[in-house]
């Protein structure tokens, strides 16, 4: 009996550390989970923003390609060739004929009044030009306010001119058979056909990369959000709280990790894979290769987020941190502006947010069919984010261990200082 006692003491005192380490993590998971739903700032970070915004965004996007986009027409050379340019024009599914003025003046006004989006002009001479063989000029004047008017209007007077301008060269030609003026008027043949944003438009373009980044802004400001609160709760403005269950920088790193990213998880995939078939977004990801990807993009950011979360003093103060970087954070994934054309101090600069490997990876996959091998190197670097920011989130909370134990050393030896000074008082008494 006496070596079954010693057995079951030693057997209790080797698990006692990993089950104390596991009850530690859980409560402050616990704690993180119920501050996240009881604050109401980290909440609609976490929560509303996550499923609201995406949604937004996409409605506004939804619409990628306009039709019949009004135009105003000032034809000063009323002839036949500028009357087959504007009937061809007009029979174009994406504009519109809706005025015809007298003047450029008069054109002009119904730009101001927002009647018309652009004007098209010929001059009184085009007709003339356009016989003698010179270079005829027509006049393309675009509202500059909305880019999908301006692509619309302008690409169709330019494959209008450029069909035109192809029949004028075969009567002028000296061609005898048929295959003579295709070749004289189209040398070589180009078959434009989109292959990724099959429709064209913006939606597919940008909304991929807004939506990974969409992610990481929350949860950086949820986080901040949490830090902040957590300091402004505590007596000594001190990130980490004196208690048995926060003695530990691991206990505490993945405490709070881990409600985190159990909360991303489920908006991850609500963000990734739901919000694009809502709106009939190209999404050619398997669930699969999303997975691979987004596992080490949560964590990486949420480990960015642990860094960052040292310099919230207040709540207000994640505003300032992360609402400003949005936009330059998605210029420099190269979604919206080209890579190519990224500096490159700027290009090294991106290296160190999580969003630019992200968002990368998932136009590959999502919008190109892309499988994981071929976003390897995106995920091995968020990986290598995942690890680095890691480490420095255990160096910050064990600096803010530090800190706190010094402050409560501090406080406590005030008390005791002031707890002498009353008895030394009541002594001379």
């Amino acid at each position: 009996m006496s070596n079954n006692n010693k057995t079951r003491s030693t057997l209790r005192e080797v698990l006692k550390q990993p089950l104390d380490f596991l009850s530690s993590i859980c409560y402050i998971w616990w704690l993180e989970l119920k501050s996240t739903v009881k604050d109401e700032g980290v909440l609609i970070f976490f929560l509303l923003v996550p499923l609201a915004y995406p949604l937004l965004y996409s409605w506004i996007y939804n619409n990628e390609v306009v039709r019949d986009v009004p135009v105003a027409v000032v034809d000063l050379s009323h002839t036949a060739s500028s009357r087959e340019f504007i009937r061809d024009f007009d029979a174009a599914p994406d504009v519109k004929a809706a005025y015809y003025c007298n003047s450029l003046d008069e054109a002009k006004n119904l730009v101001g009044k927002q009647a018309v989006h652009g004007v098209l002009y010929f001059p009184s001479n085009f007709d003339e030009s356009l016989n003698r063989g010179e270079q005829a000029h027509v006049g393309v004047y675009c509202d500059m306010s909305l880019m999908l008017t301006y692509k619309a209007i302008y690409q169709t007077a330019q494959a209008v001119a450029l069909e035109m301008g192809a029949d004028k060269v075969k009567t002028h030609s000296f061609s005898f058979t048929k295959r003579d003026e295709e070749l004289t008027t189209e040398p070589m043949i180009v078959d434009a056909e989109p292959i990724f944003n099959t429709t064209g438009g913006y939606g597919n373009a940008i909304l991929p990369g807004v939506l990974i980044l969409i992610l990481q802004q929350t949860l950086l400001l949820g986080i901040g959000l949490s830090a902040g609160t957590a300091r402004e709760n505590n007596r000594f403005q001190d990130l980490v709280p004196i208690g048995k269950h926060y003695d530990g920088i691991l206990k505490i790193v993945f405490g709070k990790s881990f409600c985190y990213f159990m909360v991303y998880c489920v908006m991850a995939a609500y963000v990734t894979m739901a919000v694009p078939h809502f709106f009939s977004f190209t999404m050619l990801a398997r669930p699969t290769d999303l997975f691979w990807l987004l596992i080490p993009y949560l964590l990486a950011v949420i480990f960015f987020g642990m860094t960052l979360s040292c310099l919230v003093r207040y709540r207000e103060n994640v505003m300032l941190l992360v609402v400003f970087t949005s936009i330059p954070f998605l210029f420099l994934t190269g979604a919206s502006w080209p890579q190519s054309s990224i500096p490159g101090i700027w290009q090294g600069f991106s290296w160190i947010i999580p969003s630019t490997f992200g968002v990368r990876g998932y136009l590959r996959i999502a919008s190109m069919g892309g499988t994981i091998n071929d976003i390897l190197p995106e995920v091995r670097a968020l990986w290598i984010q995942a690890t680095i920011y890691f480490f420095t989130t255990c160096f910050v909370y064990r600096y803010q261990i530090i800190s706190a134990r010094k402050h409560a050393i501090s406080h406590y030896q005030m008390i005791q200082d002031k707890i002498k000074k009353e008895r030394q008082k009541k002594g001379q008494n």
